[in-house]
């Protein structure tokens, strides 16, 4: 995987209770690709694979109507519950903790001051 800078806007996801709608758009609007990711026990999410690149660069999340239709983006960080910590203490909320899957990803879901939803990302050390 190549690595993005820190606090870049490095994955975007979907959240959806319609995900063939969904991948069927984007996929004939942007000739994106899908495949099925199972690092996450009990969740079936798609990662989203762009013309031309090496690695997925964002995902569909099948929600089967557990919450409401999103999409949002991601940054990229250097620690998760570091900056998880620094967004509360500039007024943000956690709507998601910090949670790592089975490969050592760690991520965390906030809404900003204005109430946008977006999410942070750090990938497991070499």
């Amino acid at each position: 995987m190549t690595v993005p800078a820190f606090n870049s806007v490095a994955w975007f996801e979907f959240g959806t209770d319609q995900p063939e709608k969904v991948k069927e758009f984007y996929g004939e609007l942007f000739d994106w690709q899908y495949v099925l990711n199972t690092n996450t026990p009990g969740v079936t999410y798609h990662s989203v694979m762009t013309p031309g690149a090496q690695q997925p660069a964002g995902g569909v999340w099948e929600s089967e109507g557990g919450f409401p239709n999103y999409a949002i983006f991601y940054v990229f960080v250097q620690d998760v519950a570091a900056t998880v910590e620094r967004a509360e203490k500039l007024g943000a909320e956690v709507l998601m903790a910090p949670v790592s899957d089975s490969a050592g990803f760690t991520f965390a879901r906030l809404k900003d001051t204005a109430g946008h939803h977006f999410g942070v990302f750090c990938v497991p050390a070499p």
